[in-house]
């Protein structure tokens, strides 16, 4: 990755039993580039990550959900991890952060069960999203295009369908964020 993303400001949404694999490998990538990650949860203190069938470490939380803005970032990161996302479903908070998003234009990359959480929005109508199977109807109800590629970019929103190789997406969420910022700064 040649471009830098310094000063950026980006979101990871997360929450007791998110994929530690998928957050660790953009979190990784997006600090090389030298941005700023923040995690985000509705959890005080830590949030534990989930590693396949166990659970995984723990990481520090830098805002809660309830005290979170969008405006306050400039990118918006959603791993998957199917506890995570039952949890931030329920919260109403989630679909205020992920509307700003949405709503602003501004970038967002979701994997796995992460992206259900863009069907909360009701603003995914005629985005054509790549998601795991179980999570098509879903997003077919909710208006989107259901893409049965393993990723997909539409507008400033990267999905995919997540699994053992993140590799991809990660490049693809570099590459999205460091396009976005080349546009803010061209305008």
């Amino acid at each position: 990755m040649t471009a830098s993303l310094a000063g950026k400001s980006i979101a990871i949404l997360a929450a007791n039993g998110f994929d530690e694999n998928q957050m660790t490998e953009i979190q990784r990538a997006l600090t090389s580039a030298k941005a700023k990650t923040k995690t985000v949860a509705p959890e005080n203190g830590v949030v534990n990550g989930w590693q396949k069938d166990h659970w995984g470490h723990y990481f520090p939380i830098d805002a809660n959900i309830s005290e979170a803005l969008g405006s306050d970032f400039d990118m918006l990161v959603i791993p998957g991890g199917e506890r995570a996302i039952a949890k931030l479903k329920t919260n109403p908070h989630t679909k205020r952060i992920v509307n700003h998003f949405l709503e602003a234009g501004k970038p967002i990359a979701a994997i796995g069960a992460g992206v259900a959480l863009l069907a909360l929005s009701g603003k995914v109508g005629g985005l054509t999203l790549a998601a795991p199977a179980e999570l098509h109807e879903e997003l077919a109800a909710a208006g989107a295009i259901v893409s049965e590629d393993t990723q997909e970019v539409c507008e400033n929103v990267l999905t995919a369908q997540g699994g053992e190789d993140n590799a991809a997406w990660v490049a693809e969420a570099l590459e999205l964020f460091a396009g976005a910022e080349s546009e803010l700064q061209a305008a």
